[in-house]
């Protein structure tokens, strides 16, 4: 289990904050795993420029959901995500990932609503060495829809189709991130047993307790 930190506006990671991160990344041999949404929208493009030339100055790996699923030693480094559908916005920042030499890994939730020309930029983004990764198929909340209809029907609704139709187009898939990051210990062990990597998000959002374990 893996949990990120938001850099979207609304949650309010300061500079210093990100700075402090990435000093501590170096000090312990750790990575910083920080996740947006919707370049330019959710997250400014200079916050993510700053992200990114803060980690190549700390000469920081830059590591994808993958790599955790591989067992790639890429410590201290900086796992930076984009989350849902905004295929768009994510390809539109290419030059500045090529710029910094970035990998990054892309969530991709509502796939099969995705056009020819957005499934045409994924396949360009994973060629470009980015991570392609399953993020479930209508982006609902898993625990609530385990409390409705059961485990097996979110597992058979929700993730399996998330991940096969992924793979039929040739990704690979190793990793899955939670929608809003509610998870449970049950989910945990289900989906682990069909990809080894999941992803939560820890909020810094005052009176919001974190879905991250402790």
């Amino acid at each position: 289990m893996h949990c990120a930190v938001d850099l979207d506006n609304k949650a309010n990671n300061r500079v210093v904050n990100l700075d402090g991160g990435f000093d501590r990344a170096v000090e312990r041999n750790e990575v910083v795993e920080l996740f947006a949404h919707h370049p330019g929208v959710t997250v400014p493009i200079e916050k993510i420029a700053y992200v990114l030339e803060q980690a190549e100055a700390r000469h920081l790996a830059f590591v994808t959901y993958a790599d955790f699923a591989h067992g790639t030693d890429t410590a201290p480094g900086l796992a930076l995500s984009f989350d849902d559908t905004f295929v768009d916005a994510w390809f539109a920042l290419r030059p500045l990932l090529q710029e910094h030499h970035a990998r990054i890994t892309l969530f991709v939730s509502h796939y099969d609503g995705l056009g020819p020309e957005q499934r045409d930029k994924l396949q360009q983004l994973a060629a470009d060495g980015h991570d392609i990764e399953a993020h479930s198929v209508r982006h609902l909340r898993a625990p609530d829809y385990v409390e409705e209809h059961g485990l097996a029907a979110y597992l058979r609704d929700e993730l399996d189709p998330s991940i096969d139709r992924l793979r039929a187009d040739g990704y690979e898939v190793s990793a899955f991130a939670y929608p809003f990051g509610a998870r449970t210990g049950e989910l945990d062990d289900a989906i682990a047993r069909r990809v080894p990597v999941l992803r939560s998000v820890s909020f810094s959002y005052e009176l919001v307790d974190s879905p991250c374990p402790r």
